[in-house]
């Protein structure tokens, strides 16, 4: 069964955190067209056009099996566009009996009424952006809401029957190793099923990256990260939550967020918004970034493909390694050329020792190995 996934980037944000390099703007940042109110009609236009193209150029798909609203914060926008759009994708294909369907939303953008609204209308999991439960912490990355908010959000969720999950951010400068305990223990106390805790990377076009060249800002340290990974990793693992890709932990299988797996192996999925990606059999595009430009494109009823490009099987096999070892399922060792299968088999004998372990035919990071995630992957690809 051929099955697709759909991410649908909305890039509207309240306020710009000063982290932040996503494709997002603040409602004073647009101009010229791109409004939040136009964008669920673009948004499904779009889906139109690529469904057209897919079957032009001789691919279907019997359903959708994942769909995932990113941003930017999806959750701006009234519950009726979030469930329009998705009401406008089952017109086009199939939703799976069992499709999981998520919203990323920040604790301030929801209300009890809004969550139920979601799940009333096909959303099934919702991804709160906690980042952390510490104020100082939370203001140094802009973040505006308060971190009483998160456990009555999450109560909201999972009274509306949604599934929730809670992102965290470490590594913020002047966050300590107590306060990444106590942000991960308040996150894990709310009794979610999954976790996500990313180590905070500074891009160099952000306004934090801006304060770290003023000297207003210490850089994050490498030792004091991955600290803070190793902390965030016991404290999951001691409430009953498994690793099960670098940077998430799920209580079950069951509660494994399958939409980034289906990115983690490399499947199919339509990407709709601006700035967003899309992948088919190895052929990747990706929109035009601002709102006004997308807009005019839908204007237009032409597809907003900024560029594109085909995948190498070279590219092809460096991206199924840099994707497939950072999943506790592995990469499967008869798929990969020998000169790779012989570099792992080194790094067992290496000072590093079993950063990749061989399990029954499959290679698998250890938690060194997840500290030292890029550099094993770069040492892998012949």
């Amino acid at each position: 069964m051929k099955e697709l996934s759909v991410y649908v980037h909305v890039p509207f944000c309240a306020v710009r955190c000063g982290y932040c390099d996503f494709n997002t703007y603040t409602a004073t940042e647009l101009g010229g067209g791109g409004s939040q109110a136009e964008y669920p009609t673009n948004a499904m236009r779009e889906m139109d056009l690529t469904l057209a193209a897919d079957r032009a150029a001789g691919y279907d798909y019997d359903q959708i099996s994942t769909v995932f609203f990113g941003g930017g914060t999806p959750t701006l926008l009234p519950a009726d566009d979030l469930v329009a759009m998705l009401t406008h994708l089952r017109t086009l294909l199939p939703l799976a009996e069992r499709a999981e369907v998520t919203t990323e939303a920040n604790p301030d953008s929801v209300t009890k009424d809004s969550l139920q609204q979601l799940a009333d209308g096909g959303i099934t999991r919702v991804s709160f952006g906690m980042q952390s439960a510490v104020r100082s912490v939370l203001r140094t990355l802009d973040r505006t809401h308060d971190p009483e908010r998160v456990p009555q959000a999450v109560a909201w969720a999972r009274e509306a029957g949604l599934a929730v999950s809670l992102d965290l951010i470490y590594g913020t400068p002047g966050e300590t190793l107590a306060d990444v305990e106590t942000s991960v223990k308040a996150a894990l106390a709310c009794g979610v099923d999954h976790m996500s805790a990313y180590s905070l990377i500074i891009e160099g076009n952000t306004a934090m990256a801006r304060q770290l060249r003023r000297g207003e800002l210490e850089a994050p340290d490498p030792d004091d990260m991955a600290d803070k990974y190793e902390l965030v990793d016991d404290l999951a693992a001691a409430d009953g939550l498994s690793w099960y890709e670098v940077s998430n932990w799920a209580r079950t299988e069951e509660h494994r967020s399958r939409h980034n797996l289906a990115y983690w192996r490399g499947g199919d999925w339509w990407g709709i918004g601006p700035g967003a990606h899309r992948h088919r059999d190895g052929l990747r595009s990706w929109n035009v970034k601002h709102p006004s430009r997308y807009a005019a494109a839908m204007t237009d009823g032409s597809l907003p493909v900024a560029d594109s490009e085909r995948l190498s099987a070279q590219d092809r096999l460096l991206e199924r390694i840099m994707l497939e070892l950072r999943i506790a399922d592995g990469l499967p060792v008869h798929e990969v050329p020998e000169e790779t299968r012989s570099m792992l088999a080194v790094h067992r004998e290496r000072g590093h020792l079993d950063a990749v372990a061989l399990d029954a035919g499959r290679a698998v990071l250890t938690r060194e190995g997840r500290l030292l995630a890029d550099a094993v992957i770069r040492d892998l690809v012949p």
